[in-house]
């Protein structure tokens, strides 16, 4: 890829903007119709969660969620399907800001990278602002490969499953 493009934001169809910031950091931004406090519920609620985190796509579903969200709590998420080989993802929260902000660190290899998730309401909406910092461009590069896509797909789910929260059926 060309170091210019690869810094230029990329905006989706859904409003996600994936934008590399250097050559170890990518930031994603999104606004989302709902107040912050039941964003950051969907991000930090196991049961909610599963319904949103796995894009669809894949073929696989969150089907194990552990989340101790506090400052020191740990995670681990595991992916699958049927017999298809499983995913797990996990880490351990080093900042928790309720309603604001979640930090963890990605410890499934070498090359994970520290996330930031930051939730900024603006007149009822949030703005979601992801970033990572990996410990190399490589590290980067190979996790983008799989990222935007998926990344666009999930905040899509998310859009869905918060309208739903937002306007439950009778």
């Amino acid at each position: 890829m060309d170091a210019r493009r690869d810094r230029e934001p990329v905006p989706t169809n859904n409003g996600t903007v994936v934008e590399r910031k250097s050559e170890r950091e990518l930031v994603v931004t999104r606004i989302f119709d709902s107040p912050a406090r039941i964003v950051y519920e969907a991000w930090t609620q196991p049961e909610l969660l599963k319904r949103w985190w796995a894009p669809k796509s894949m073929g696989v579903s969150l089907i194990s969620c552990k989340a101790d969200v506090r400052t020191g709590g740990r995670y681990r998420f595991k992916f699958g399907h049927g017999d298809a080989e499983q995913m797990v993802f996990f880490g351990r929260y080093v900042d928790v800001v309720p309603q604001a902000r979640l930090v963890w660190t990605n410890e499934e290899s070498g090359d994970g990278a520290l996330t930031t998730v930051n939730f900024e309401e603006k007149g009822g909406k949030t703005l979601l602002v992801w970033h990572e910092r990996y410990p190399s461009k490589e590290a980067l590069d190979s996790a983008v490969a799989g990222m935007e896509g998926g990344m666009t797909e999930q905040f899509e789910q998310l859009d869905a499953l918060l309208a739903s929260t937002a306007n439950p059926p009778p």
